[in-house]
């Protein structure tokens, strides 16, 4: 048996894409407007949504294709879950697929949640007692058992997405479809959701699964695929794709103000500050390079501090150098700045550079910007509620397995 699960050769999807069309909506309306107008015709453009998308997908690998909106990520999955077809190119997949793309996809609004179990399951070409064996697990997951007998066009989305995951993930596929199921739902779905696609990942099924959450793809996932308006500019590893896709977001890095210009006594000058790199994950030391000039014979010893914004401009981490007993001291110097702890919540933060003695020598207000992605430093899948509060990620641990405390007052 071959170890391919799915070949895509050459996958390019088009669309006809109307501008200056009439907004007429009666047939009268129509024939006037030909009449009136016989020579005028909408224009049309071809617009290409993929655009010769080649690879291979392994049995048991689990993929994660991520990109900006509008890349081409739900196309893709609508041509390999056979929903559209591609306008160039082949696909050949081995074995089942069972996809959730949207809200309830595959289910009829009129009929029960039951119901929908059984016809989803055999949209996917399940037998009734394939889908009879898990039938329970699918119902207990959800948390819908108490509608479970209930039009689906009456549940909230929340319980429309649980009952569609649950049955796309039991029921025995080969290959499992997922878009952004993590979006909908709350903390707790989200949670069950990350547990089962790690259960789905380890029985040897292969996993396509689309997401703008980059931790949850750093923890499901050993591969991934970069697209980038409809054309697959990276497939390879997981922490590579992920630096593909944080750089889309990239601002352009703001002028370095002249140095004559800027504020303090000029006795240094700040030459240059860099990033080591573009991105950083909140984990990892974040090193920052730095070029200093002399430009007086002053002999005074010159500190360097940084003070670090988050994107709302509040501080919240100040490095003085005084503070390690280090200062400038030879004509022209090189340094760097490695921030180690704490670790920095996924987003973009702003640093300002100052040197000084009895005062201000050097005052560089925002010299660079830190990009630090949404790969967390911690070994589970992390909801956002998780997260939420506090202006930096803490490292710590929690230890259980004592004897518990008895509570106040209690005997």
């Amino acid at each position: 048996m071959s170890d391919i699960a799915i070949s895509a050769s050459g996958i390019a999807k088009s669309y006809i894409i109307r501008h200056n069309a009439s907004d007429h909506v009666t047939l009268a309306e129509t024939v006037l407007h030909r009449v009136m107008h016989p020579f005028t015709r909408p224009q049309k453009e071809l617009f290409w949504a993929l655009n010769d998308i080649t690879f291979d997908v392994n049995r048991g690998d689990v993929v994660g294709i991520i990109g900006r909106n509008g890349a081409g990520k739900s196309t893709l999955l609508k041509i390999l879950s056979r929903i559209t077809k591609p306008s160039k190119g082949e696909i050949h997949l081995h074995g089942r697929v069972g996809s959730l793309l949207e809200v309830g996809t595959g289910f009829h609004p009129e009929l029960t949640g039951r119901e929908n179990i059984y016809l989803n399951g055999a949209i996917l070409g399940m037998r009734k007692p394939e889908i009879r064996k898990h039938f329970d697990a699918i119902v207990d997951f959800s948390g819908v058992e108490q509608f479970l007998d209930t039009p689906v066009k009456r549940y909230s989305s929340g319980m429309y997405v649980r009952l569609a995951f649950a049955v796309a993930a039991h029921l025995e596929s080969e290959i499992l479809v997922v878009d952004e199921v993590l979006a909908v739902g709350d903390a707790e779905f989200t949670r069950k959701c990350l547990g089962k696609m790690q259960d789905v990942s380890k029985s040897g099924r292969t996993v396509l699964f689309v997401s703008h959450q980059m931790q949850s793809v750093a923890v499901l996932c050993n591969k991934a695929m970069y697209l980038e308006k409809g054309v697959c500019t990276f497939a390879g590893d997981v922490p590579t794709a992920i630096e593909h896709y944080m750089k889309s977001f990239k601002n352009s890095q703001s002028a370095a103000i002249d140095p004559q210009r800027r504020p303090g006594t000029g006795e240094y000058r700040f030459t240059s500050v860099t990033p080591a790199k573009e991105f950083f994950t909140c984990g990892e030391e974040k090193v920052i390079k730095f070029d200093v000039e002399r430009r007086s014979a002053s002999s005074a010893p010159v500190w360097i501090s940084c003070h670090i914004r988050n994107g709302s401009g509040i501080e919240i981490l100040h490095c003085d150098s005084t503070l390690l007993g280090v200062n400038i001291g030879s004509p022209v110097h090189g340094g760097e700045l490695v921030l180690q702890q704490p670790w920095l919540k996924p987003g973009e933060y702003y640093l300002d550079f100052f040197l000084h003695n009895a005062g201000i020598v050097d005052a560089y207000t925002q010299a660079v910007t830190l990009n630090v992605s949404d790969v967390l430093p911690y070994s589970a899948a992390v909801p956002e509620s998780a997260t939420r509060f506090g202006l930096v990620l803490p490292q710590f641990a929690v230890r259980t397995g004592g004897a518990p405390r008895p509570a106040p007052g209690s005997h």
